[in-house]
């Protein structure tokens, strides 16, 4: 492992040190060319301001890689049973499995989620 590598990975907290902090929104896909990847983060990416206000981090496993998080991508794997296709997982702050979908998620759809967890509800008032 380079010293760079291992820089960028300290550096990014893991899943679990973001627990109670933000919610983690986890894609993972078996490539960088996989369309439906590509739908989820166009999606995202309309969503921006959203995700920002809401305390959401997005975590992309995708082939051999993680971004957004210092987690490796077979612990993530792991712990999240991933498939070696596209799942879209939606984790609350207090680091339990929301939403799991082998489909992108509408925009809708996490946002109905998120704004009615019990820590949402609490941090709007």
């Amino acid at each position: 492992m380079s010293i760079f590598l291992a820089v960028a990975l300290a550096a990014s907290p893991t899943i679990a040190q973001m627990k109670w902090e933000r919610r983690v929104l986890i894609v993972s896909a078996p490539s960088p060319g996989d369309p439906t990847l590509a739908e989820q983060r166009r999606i995202l990416a309309g969503w921006k301001s959203n995700a920002d206000k809401r305390d959401l981090t997005v975590v992309e496993v995708v082939g051999d890689q993680v971004r957004g998080a210092g987690d490796t991508p077979a612990s993530i794997r792991h712990k999240y049973r991933l498939p070696d296709g596209f799942m879209a997982i939606l984790v609350g702050k207090d680091g339990g499995e929301k939403l799991r979908s082998a489909k992108p998620f509408p925009a809708a759809a996490l946002e109905a989620t998120i704004d009615a967890m019990p820590m949402r509800k609490a941090g709007q008032r």
